[in-house]
């Protein structure tokens, strides 16, 4: 248990809402138009925490330093745009915890690389961002996870000290803004993490397999 825990803060894609399916959907929208077949989902999905730039090079080959990248990338982000929540919903227990989280008088957040223009409607339509304390998105800060600025604000705003803020993610760089920040984190190990991934190399307090775990770490 970790002890004078007020705030818990969640990634989004693939902590807290599994978007892989919409993500998956622009991709393959996109290899489409470009002339190439769909990539079957359990390709796609354990790339989808790594935003268009994992995408991208799953789909296309490309990587950022690549001439085709700008443009590519924002075909990609114009086709997510217009399919944001088809299917993404929050992973089973979500929903349950947050509820939990409520009860107790705890805030909760997202802090995610996410950019505003994506995460501010996807939770708006989910019904969350009214719920949320706090929503800190890729450019919100001047710099985005791994830095520690992100995890700041989101304490920040949520009026506590970032030692006194619980964070959920599932990919390295998650772990990695958190132990920077002095924040004590959970690997999200329901998400997207990668046969390669090494989670228990990443310095986090604990590997967490159902988002109701979280409850285990918290004061009743």
């Amino acid at each position: 248990m970790l002890e004078n825990i007020r705030a818990v803060l969640f990634d989004l894609d693939g902590t807290l809402v599994d978007t892989a399916p919409d993500l998956g959907h622009a991709l393959n929208l996109q290899r489409t138009r470009h002339g190439f077949a769909p990539l079957a989902d359990e390709i796609i999905r354990p790339q989808a925490s790594h935003g268009a730039r994992g995408l991208l090079g799953l789909g296309f080959g490309l990587h950022p330093e690549d001439a085709r990248f700008p443009a590519m990338r924002e075909e990609f982000l114009e086709l997510y745009a217009a399919n944001i929540c088809r299917h993404s919903r929050p992973f089973p227990g979500i929903p349950e915890l947050l509820d939990a989280l409520e009860r107790r008088g705890l805030a909760w957040g997202v802090v995610t690389n996410k950019p505003a223009r994506f995460t501010e409607p996807l939770m708006s339509i989910l019904d969350l961002a009214e719920r949320a304390t706090c929503i800190v998105s890729g450019d919100t800060c001047p710099q985005p996870k791994p830095h520690p600025a992100p995890m700041l604000a989101a304490a920040e705003l949520c009026g506590t000290k970032p030692e006194q803020c619980l964070y959920l993610g599932d990919a390295e760089r998650d772990i990695q803004a958190a132990n920077a920040a002095a924040m004590p984190a959970l690997v999200a190990a329901w998400g997207y993490l990668d046969t390669a991934d090494q989670p228990q190399s990443w310095g986090a307090h604990a590997e967490i397999h159902h988002p109701l775990e979280t409850l285990d770490y918290l004061a009743p």
